[in-house]
């Protein structure tokens, strides 16, 4: 797993003070992408929370799945939430150190008051001593929350600076592309009131093991106002894989008006084949939602929903030209970019998919919409070290590929051959891989050369420098 050093810096510590108006929370800001370029630590907020009790235990909840690994929980996971000013809401996104876990709160207009939101996209410094401090916050007293330096602090640009360097690892950033793709393939599949939704978050194991493990994904279906459990996909039912790890959702379960599941469509015929879910908790003023991979064993990264779009270099010419159009909306309106693109409305949806891997756009289900923030990291490595896209590549660059009509014939590197068949639109192949997953986790390398070639897709100079170590 390839893995590199991120150093985030802020200009102080965040953290919560008393203050003679009510306490004061200050959220200190890294560098972070603005409409205006790049800046080191930039102010998106300075206002008064409308809820301050739900809002530090929705926050908590975030840093929470930041510091959490689900699987193999020894090792302590530490990276620093993400923060998006989208003019009229904050969100705040963290994933989970083992990469099965997305989190984020939507902190909306309801939920803010007195302050004007900016735009940009940057790392929020969520630290110990901080995390304590949220943790007391009984009461409702006036809250006010800035998001950045305060305004003595922008005016002042020496001084010391607080940094962190955090393992970031290429399959969490590959997770976020993974989670907004597979997030953009659910409906809503049920809405609890707020003692059905307390009373099913509560019943949840609070741990996992092994032999849950072995007993297969849960499943729950909707059933008058609440959710029962079931050892099989039935139509209309959610997969529930590693129930536990909804545990941060116990932080807010007291504030919540409603808990709404999201997921695919699960068809008539009976299936134990696990698939991912998003898990939203209604709050005053503001949504968390956790969406899980549908392994706690198994992250996002693997799951190979982004493969498509990048392998088409028409993919890429429309995500420069979508990218412009871009403007920090909280709601991107695939008709509107359309229209001003001139693209068919499916290739907007590609390239949205193609912008998502470099961290460029999230996909919020509760608006079934997509929206804009940009990463702050170096996530354009994502699709150069993406291992099945790779193996694409050198697969085309190596000639490796014979077309006949439906059929196709792919040389492995080894020499064996393998047959790609196109049956209504979907890819299978006689590999191994194919066997395994049946397309669950997207095409193969195989599949995925044949399609790059079916298209016309170019093979580029990254894809002609591969080197043969890709499975």
């Amino acid at each position: 797993m390839t893995r590199s050093l991120q150093a985030v810096a802020y200009r102080r510590p965040s953290a919560l003070e008393s203050a003679a108006d009510g306490r004061r929370l200050g959220l200190e800001t890294s560098r972070g992408a603005t409409p205006t370029g790049v800046e080191d630590h930039p102010r998106f907020f300075a206002g008064f929370l409308t809820s301050p009790q739900v809002a530090a235990a929705a926050l908590l909840a975030v840093a929470d799945v930041a510091a959490a690994r689900y699987y193999q929980p020894q090792l302590r996971a530490s990276l620093d939430p993400v923060v998006t000013g989208n003019g009229d809401r904050l969100r705040l996104e963290s994933f989970s150190g083992c990469g099965g876990v997305y989190a984020r709160l939507d902190v909306l207009t309801p939920g803010l008051d007195g302050g004007e939101v900016g735009h940009g996209t940057t790392n929020v410094d969520i630290n110990n001593p901080l995390r304590e401090a949220l943790s007391r916050i009984g009461t409702d007293d006036p809250l006010h929350l800035r998001v950045g330096p305060d305004e003595l602090a922008v005016t002042t640009l020496d001084g010391p600076v607080v940094e962190k360097k955090v393992p970031l690892p290429d399959r969490w950033l590959r997770g976020f592309a993974e989670a907004q793709v597979i997030a953009a393939g659910f409906d809503l599949r049920a809405e609890l009131p707020a003692d059905e939704a307390l009373r099913f978050l509560r019943g949840l194991p609070r741990a996992g093991g092994a032999r849950r493990a072995l007993d297969g994904p849960r499943w729950v279906v909707p059933v008058g106002r609440g959710l029962r459990p079931t050892t099989r996909a039935v139509p209309g039912s959610v997969c529930l894989p590693g129930p536990e790890r909804l545990a941060a959702l116990q932080r807010v379960l007291r504030h919540a008006k409603a808990l709404r599941v999201y997921g695919p469509a699960v068809g008539g015929a009976a299936t134990t084949a696990a698939t991912a879910a998003a898990w939203e908790v209604v709050l005053p003023g503001m949504r968390l939602t956790l969406t899980l991979s549908p392994d706690a064993s198994r992250g996002f990264s693997g799951e190979g929903g982004v493969l498509d779009a990048l392998a088409t270099e028409e993919a890429a010419g429309d995500a420069e030209l979508i990218a412009v159009l871009l403007a920090w909306e909280p709601r991107i309106d695939v008709a509107d970019l359309a229209a001003a693109s001139g693209l068919a409305p499916e290739r907007v949806r590609a390239a949205l998919v193609r912008l998502g891997t470099s961290g460029r756009v999230g996909y919020d289900t509760a608006e079934a919409a997509y929206f804009h923030r940009e990463l702050p990291y170096d996530a354009g490595r994502v699709e150069k070290h993406n291992p099945r896209l790779r193996a694409a590549g050198a697969l085309l660059a190596a000639g490796a590929v014979s077309l006949d009509g439906a059929l196709a014939t792919v040389t492995a590197e080894d020499g064996h051959l393998h047959r790609v068949r196109d049956e209504a639109g979907v890819l299978t192949c006689s590999c191994l891989w194919w066997a395994k997953y049946r397309g669950g986790r997207g095409p193969c390398k195989h599949a995925l050369a044949v399609r790059m070639v079916r298209r016309g897709a170019a093979v580029g100079q990254d894809m002609a420098e591969i080197d043969g170590g890709a499975r």
